[in-house]
């Protein structure tokens, strides 16, 4: 039980941090919306998010995490479906930080600068301008790792089919 609880301890740091956020109705409805075929936009915003949030635990725990955390958790509040037909979502991948920033500045109008940043150029080299904080190239990398663990990580049935092929092919 010990192991557990320890294991629960940097989540228990983590959530205060963006209590408000994963509270509110939009970031919530964000679970609706497909994101790298096998996940919602919700669940990879928040995995970035932690993900940047453990990395600064480890290899810079002097430094202020939260606008680390809050910008990493915002970089895709753009709140619409990719997967449409709309014609607005034809340079989806040059425009959503653009308008995950507009959506995110009109519900959090305190965001700092490296918030901004983070937000605005997770992107690169899609936005053509690299981030200009260190927060924003961490976002800009678990973004990247997260992305990866969206579309190839998880399990995947055929796996499953496979290690059953393999052990019925095994019978005499």
């Amino acid at each position: 039980m010990k192991k557990k609880a320890e294991g629960m301890q940097p989540f228990r740091e983590f959530y205060p941090l963006v209590r408000d956020i994963l509270r509110s109705r939009e970031f919530r409805g964000m679970k609706r919306y497909r994101h790298h075929v096998k996940g919602n936009l919700y669940d990879h915003s928040v995995k970035v998010a932690y993900l940047c949030f453990l990395h600064r635990k480890r290899f810079a725990p002097q430094k202020e995490i939260a606008p680390l955390v809050r910008g990493a958790i915002l970089h895709d509040f753009y709140l619409y479906e990719l997967h449409g037909e709309a014609e607005t979502h034809k340079w989806h991948w040059f425009r959503h930080p653009s308008v995950a920033l507009k959506n995110a500045v009109e519900r959090y109008p305190d965001l700092s600068f490296a918030e901004r940043d983070m937000i605005k150029h997770h992107m690169f080299p899609l936005t053509l301008v690299p981030p200009l904080t260190w927060g924003g190239w961490l976002v800009w990398w678990y973004d990247m790792v997260a992305s990866f663990h969206d579309r190839f990580g998880k399990c995947r049935p055929r796996t499953a089919q496979k290690d059953t092929k393999k052990a019925v092919g095994a019978l005499p």
